[in-house]
């Protein structure tokens, strides 16, 4: 755990952040739409984007994932940064190339948070703008910074940027990397991730971004094998699975379609018909299975019979 994050902010900023100011206000400052240059917008956003109010929280960082990415580098221009700003905007939108850019170009960037743009930039080809106004990517907070609970933000007479601090930065895993990242950057990086990342996001809560693996195009039949024998209960995933043509080709997915519960039934009996008859009797006795498939699986035994 590092130091507490202690940075000088314009009067314009503290207007929104400062103790005691209404949640009203606090919730229009996160919703952006306020007279503000670039680098003050940005500094407001990053501020109330670690508010004690969640709703706050997340609206901060949802205004923060819409900003045109003009209007970022334009603030990345000028002025010196407190490390944790860069870092909480490379968490947001470090997928972005012209961001990435302009990131890895400030002096005051952490090693971790130039290590943690080059991951976007191994993982990410070509990346598109994801987080237009109004997408909920969820919160981004700074486990490693904490805020003094008082005195967040030290208002500068001059309007200029405290010394940065050092702190003690540890390498952040993959997995530790997605816990922060918002909804826009998981779905890129479920997108166009190596097999570590579409492991991990495979599982995450938010559907959008557990499909985005499905879609990714590294994704290999032994991954899809291995998902589908894990019990995987997201509808949206059995889906995709079951539409794709060509992992539905490979018996060995079929058989554990047929033995995953969220399979759609219509799915299940077709892949049934294919199957050979040691796995179709063993389907007739079994207890694990729909009991729909299962009496098809004997009706397939007595005909084989006749």
């Amino acid at each position: 755990m590092s130091e507490p994050v202690k940075i000088n902010i314009p009067a314009s900023v503290a207007a929104f952040v400062r103790p005691g100011t209404p949640l009203q206000e606090r919730l229009r400052g996160a919703g952006g739409a306020v007279d503000l240059p670039p680098r003050e917008l940005l500094l407001l956003l990053f501020c109330l984007g670690k508010d004690t109010d969640q709703e706050v929280c997340t609206r901060a960082t949802s205004s923060m994932a819409s900003l045109p990415p003009g209007l970022i580098c334009a603030a990345l221009e000028g002025g010196e940064y407190h490390p944790a700003v860069l870092h909480a905007l490379a968490l947001n939108r470090g997928a972005t190339t012209e961001i990435r850019t302009a990131l890895l170009e400030r002096p005051e960037l952490s090693d971790v948070t130039r290590e943690l743009l080059q991951t976007f930039h191994t993982a990410v080809s070509e990346p598109e703008e994801i987080g237009a106004a109004g997408t909920d990517v969820g919160g981004l907070p700074l486990d490693d910074e904490e805020l003094l609970p008082d005195e967040q933000f030290t208002e500068s007479e001059h309007d200029q940027e405290a010394e940065p601090g050092e702190s003690d930065e540890e390498y952040l895993s993959k997995y530790q990397l997605a816990q922060e990242m918002g909804i826009g950057e998981k779905i890129k990086m479920a997108l166009t991730g190596d097999k570590e990342w579409r492991k991990i996001l495979v599982k995450d809560a938010n559907k959008l971004v557990s499909a985005g693996v499905l879609k990714n195009p590294r994704m290999s039949e032994p991954e899809v094998l291995t998902l589908l024998k894990s019990g995987v209960q997201n509808d949206e995933i059995m889906r995709l699975i079951c539409a794709n043509k060509e992992w539905v080709k490979n018996y060995q997915i079929r058989k554990a379609l047929i033995e995953n519960p969220k399979t759609p039934l219509a799915n299940a009996l077709r892949y049934l018909g294919t199957m050979n008859e040691k796995d179709v009797a063993g389907y007739a006795k079994s207890r694990n299975i729909s009991s729909v498939v299962s009496t098809q699986a004997k009706r397939m035994l007595l005909n084989k019979k006749r």
